[in-house]
């Protein structure tokens, strides 16, 4: 052996003997597969900037169990056999300390088949579809409200304006069928008159067939159980084909900046559903809200929001139960009960979400209105909605 070798060599061995802990302070490398690319693309890229902005806050603040966080994030396209592929090769070849959920329901449900294998602990922050947690599944957590809820604020508004007819058309796919569901049995409840329902396929474009029934019917509500495509279509056809409902929301995308964007003076007094507003008071918002306009150069959304949350909720977990053990992690996210920027986070058994409340804006002279329910709303509906002719 030469001599510059065999000092590097002595060299090595003295750091490594001067530092024993040095293999123990590797960054904790936390997975997730996201929708940078694809349908989702639009929401998945601002969960994806809500895992990186808790990245930078844990590790200015110290990390996690004394060691830094770092995410390692794949694009799954918005396909779910890409997501499974990506977390078993997370798991499995990456072999990271921990994993994170996905966008979507439909991403989310084919990745937890992997997760619950490996015995893995996810928590999703925007997975809302109920039956992805009542499947007898253990280490999978959900953050925001489900999606059955996600028109209750519609159909609440309604019914107290004394409305009587509703329309509900949704996405056929699980979230949107989930989303059209509960809106169908809200309004039973409410005693409102389901007087149209249908489902559209993924990634439809010409809605004018659906909305010329809609119209011949004349319903006082349009409910539709959207993503930011679909609902950016339906609602310049419904402009196109003069329907005119007293009420129209939508449940994901009509949040987005980009909607009113898109839209302009048409997105006018249209509602949303939404998990999350900047002016809702929850505690580190403001600090939130500086952080990520200061990384970011634009206002988060409900999915950054979510995103950020969910990973401060994991990181929580891990806190409490001193250890990246999955079973140990588990235990501690049963128990927790924490308020965030976010709002609440209570699980069940099935660590379904029980705490978190959902929100109903509207968009009122191109700004975003809360207007349900009336403990958070930042401003009063516009009601009825008036003709496209006279916005």
């Amino acid at each position: 052996m030469r001599l510059t070798a065999r000092i590097a060599l002595v060299a090595g061995v003295v750091a490594a003997a001067a530092c024993p802990a040095a293999a123990q302070q590797a960054p904790i490398r936390i997975g997730a597969s996201l929708s940078l690319t694809g349908s989702y693309a639009k929401l998945g890229s601002n969960q994806h900037e809500g895992y990186k902005l808790c990245e930078r806050d844990v590790n200015v603040k110290g990390g996690l169990l004394g060691r830094k966080v770092e995410f390692v994030v794949y694009d799954d396209q918005s396909a779910p056999p890409t997501a499974v592929r990506l977390y078993e090769k997370l798991i499995t070849e990456d072999k990271v300390d921990g994993v994170m959920g996905p966008y979507s329901s439909p991403v989310t449900e084919a990745a937890a088949n992997v997760t619950e294998k490996y015995k893995k602990v996810m928590v999703s922050p925007l997975a809302a579809t109920t039956s992805i947690f009542r499947k007898g599944r253990k280490y999978i957590f959900m953050v925001i409200s489900p999606a059955e809820g996600y028109l209750e604020g519609l159909i609440d508004i309604a019914a107290k304006r004394g409305l009587k007819t509703v329309a509900v058309v949704n996405e056929d796919t699980l979230f949107s069928k989930a989303a059209a569901s509960g809106a169908l049995e809200l309004a039973k409840k409410r005693g409102l008159h389901v007087v149209y329902q249908e489902a559209y396929p993924k990634g439809n474009t010409d809605f004018s067939a659906l909305l010329t029934k809609v119209k011949s019917l004349n319903p006082d509500v349009i409910a539709a159980a959207t993503y930011f495509d679909d609902a950016v279509a339906l609602t310049r056809q419904m402009k196109e084909l003069n329907v005119n409902p007293r009420m129209y929301g939508v449940t994901v995308g009509g949040d987005l900046p980009e909607f009113y964007d898109t839209l302009r003076q048409n997105a006018e007094y249209i509602y949303g559903a939404t998990q999350w507003e900047p002016t809702l008071p929850y505690p580190g918002q403001k600090e939130f809200l500086d952080a990520y306009r200061k990384e970011f150069g634009h206002d988060p959304s409900y999915h950054s929001a979510a995103g950020y949350a969910g990973c401060l909720v994991y990181t929580e977990g891990v806190k409490r139960a001193g250890s990246l053990d999955s079973d140990r992690v588990r235990e501690a996210l049963l128990k927790l009960e924490t308020r965030t920027m976010f709002g609440d986070y209570k699980v069940d058994a099935d660590g379904f979400q029980l705490a978190h409340k959902m929100a109903l804006f509207q968009w009122l002279d191109g700004k975003k209105y809360t207007v349900w329910p009336d403990e958070l709303a930042s401003a009063k509906t516009r009601f009825p909605t008036p003709p496209w002719n006279q916005r």
